[in-house]
């Protein structure tokens, strides 16, 4: 039976890159040798970071200015180079999640922490509005895609400081405007490639302000001048994140994947706004592309675990929600085919009319 992979991270990747990734395994570019045994400083690796690179800064218009890292220690690392990096005294932060909140707890061992804003009074079920940055913030963080709770900034904010941006799980889903951000991070692992590598996009000239001592691992700028390679980065990841680029350019790119992104969205949001049963837990004004949240209607609650089961029958995985919000979680990210999202779709309506 086919399966319609949901799962929220580690998620779907296309299955081309999938492949590609297997043979390099075995065999690295015919050269007899797997990609796992190589040196990180072979002209064979070099030549897939050096692709790598250059395929974010195309797909992404990266402008002049702007370096691309693939860092470990995942995004949660990326909370504390961050204000390492960035803070001299203090920053914005916006409270969308649990994940923002990771963030900004971080940022408080290096200076002060103002949340301008916080859903947190309705479960993160929405995106803040009408609230101000402090001009004198040393830079602003905002967390664009709440995989947790369905939310997604999926505009990009005019900032009077510099932009800091969490994009782990809605990288590469929608065309963006990187000039109007100061960092941009995220983990591989939703939208690019497995676990184990973090992508970071920077502005140089934001770098080198604070006063404190860096570690020399901590400091971006030792990253940037040997090119990812300080210490021996994480190869596989890396080479699967450039098949995955590979397969973005070759569907017609970032806007082209916005607008398959936005097809498969509008499909299940419909379908989850018609049912009796269902009822999608995100304000309507802010939900995400990629993660689409929904729960029983209170008559039904009891019928939950039976529909988990339900949809074992159709091929279904990854659909139960996290433990904070319940209910069902559908992760759509770019690598879902709309099949999938019709199964669903047919998967809910026929649990519908034998239940409801």
């Amino acid at each position: 039976m086919k399966k319609h992979n949901f799962s929220a991270g580690p998620s779907i990747l296309p299955q081309v890159a999938i492949e590609n990734t297997a043979k390099a395994v075995n065999e690295l570019n015919g050269i007899g040798l797997s990609l796992l045994e190589i040196s990180h400083r072979s002209k064979d690796f070099q030549a897939v970071m050096d692709e790598t690179v250059d395929l974010f800064k195309e797909l992404l218009n990266i402008p002049e200015g702007y370096q691309v890292l693939f860092l470990g220690g995942g995004a949660s690392l990326q909370f504390a180079m961050v204000p390492f990096n960035l803070m001299k005294t203090k920053a914005a932060y916006l409270e969308t999640g649990v994940w923002a909140k990771k963030a900004a707890k971080e940022a408080k061992l290096f200076g002060e922490v103002n949340i301008v804003a916080s859903s947190a009074d309705k479960n993160f079920n929405f995106i803040p509005r009408g609230y101000t940055v402090p001009s004198d913030s040393d830079y602003f963080h905002i967390t664009t895609n709440n995989t947790i709770y369905g939310t997604e900034i999926r505009t990009d904010y005019d900032c009077r400081v510099p932009l800091v941006a969490d994009m782990s799980s809605d990288i590469f889903s929608r065309k963006m405007d990187v000039s109007k951000y100061a960092l941009i991070y995220g983990g591989a692992q939703k939208n690019l490639g497995p676990a184990g590598v973090t992508f970071i996009i920077v502005r140089e000239d934001i770098l080198g302000q604070v006063e404190r001592a860096i570690p020399t691992m901590l400091d971006y700028r030792t990253h940037i001048k040997e090119g990812s390679m300080f210490n021996t980065p994480p190869v596989l990841p890396i080479f699967t994140i450039r098949e995955t680029l590979r397969w973005i350019k070759s569907l017609g790119g970032v806007e082209a994947i916005e607008k398959m992104n936005i097809e498969k969205a509008d499909l299940l949001y419909n379908a989850i706004d018609q049912s009796k049963m269902f009822i999608g837990t995100a304000e309507k004004e802010s939900r995400s592309l990629m993660n689409i949240c929904f729960v029983m209607k209170d008559q039904y609650k009891d019928k939950e675990e039976a529909f988990m089961e339900h949809t074992k029958k159709y091929g279904m995985v990854g659909l139960k929600g996290h433990r904070s919000v319940g209910g069902f979680r559908a992760s759509t990210y770019n690598a879902l085919p709309k099949e999938s999202v019709e199964a669903l779709i047919k998967c809910m309506q026929d649990f519908e009319k034998e239940n409801a």
